[in-house]
């Protein structure tokens, strides 16, 4: 991936942006999880949600390179 965006004059990584939003969108889905009480059929909670995290990432990527190209 090679775009990169410019915010202000400084050139950020769109991977990284992308991570911020993926962070966001996780903290949101946890929350929703906890009150949905899914969270007591998880074995391990931490696990749980780096995966969860992985793939809100890679859905992201994925749209955002359907749009860059």
């Amino acid at each position: 991936m090679n775009a990169d965006i410019d915010i202000f004059g400084v050139y950020v990584p769109s991977l990284m942006i992308l991570a911020l939003v993926a962070i966001i969108a996780n903290l949101l889905l946890r929350s929703v999880l906890a009150r949905a009480g899914v969270y007591r059929l998880v074995w391990h909670r931490s696990l749980f949600d780096l995966a969860l995290f992985v793939i809100v990432l890679s859905g992201l990527f994925s749209i955002f390179q359907r749009f860059v190209s």
